[in-house]
C-alpha cells in the first residue's frame, strides 16, 4: 500500500484508537500519530519506523508485524495477549511531531496520566525524550528508567523509533525497548 502526498495530507488531525486490552503490563507511548499511522489506523506504521522490528529483535514480540498496510486483527491480539498496549501523548495526527505545541503536549501529558490511572499498566515506556520533557516539564530528564513512578507504574523514556531519529538503529532500539519489557515481566 502506498499513499500520495495529497492522500496522506487528508489525514492531518485524524486520530488512531488506543491499542489496549485486559492484563495490560507494558504501555508504549508515542508522541502523536503520523499521517501514515492515521491512514492505516496502526500505531508506528510508517515504513521507515523501526518500532516493530526493534520489538522483534528484543524478544518483546515473537513474530514480525507488517504494519505498513495496517495491522491485522491477529497482530493486535498478539500484542494484547502479551500484555502490550500503545497510545500517544497527543492524539492528533501531524506530518511531523514538531508541529505540536507545548500546550498540546502538556495537555496530552495530563490525559496520559488519567489513562495510566484507568488502565494500570505495570510499566509505561514513552518513546521520545524531547516530547517527554515538554509534556511533563522535566527539562533534565534522561533516557532510561525515571526515578519517580508514573501514576503507580514504573516509567521509562526510550528513544523515538522514527526513521528520522538517525542516532538509533533497530539494534539500539531493541536494547532500549527490552528494559521496560523485562521490568513488565514480558521477557526474562
Amino acid at each position: 500500500m502506498g499513499f500520495s502526498r495529497a492522500e496522506l495530507e487528508s489525514f492531518v488531525g485524524a486520530t488512531v484508537p488506543d491499542l489496549v486490552g485486559p492484563g495490560l503490563r507494558l504501555l508504549f507511548v508515542g508522541i502523536n500519530p503520523g499521517l501514515w499511522t492515521a491512514a492505516t489506523q496502526t500505531h508506528f506504521a510508517h515504513p521507515g519506523n523501526r518500532f516493530y522490528p526493534a520489538l522483534l529483535a528484543a524478544g518483546v514480540i515473537d513474530r514480525p508485524i507488517d504494519r505498513r498496510n495496517g495491522m491485522t486483527d491477529a497482530d493486535r491480539r498478539h500484542l494484547i495477549e502479551r500484555g502490550i498496549g500503545i497510545t500517544n501523548v497527543v492524539h492528533r495526527a501531524t506530518a511531523k511531531a514538531s508541529e505540536l505545541t507545548t500546550v498540546e503536549l502538556r495537555e496530552g501529558g495530563g490525559l496520559l496520566r488519567e489513562f495510566v490511572r484507568e488502565h494500570q499498566p505495570l510499566v509505561v515506556a514513552v518513546a521520545g525524550i524531547t516530547a517527554y520533557r515538554a509534556a511533563f516539564a522535566v527539562a533534565k530528564a534522561q533516557m532510561g528508567e525515571q526515578p519517580e513512578p508514573f501514576e503507580g507504574a514504573r516509567l521509562f523514556v526510550v528513544p523515538n523509533p522514527s526513521g528520522l531519529n538517525a542516532h538509533e538503529t533497530v539494534d539500539t532500539l531493541a536494547v532500549a525497548y527490552r528494559a521496560p519489557a523485562v521490568a513488565a515481566g514480558i521477557v526474562a
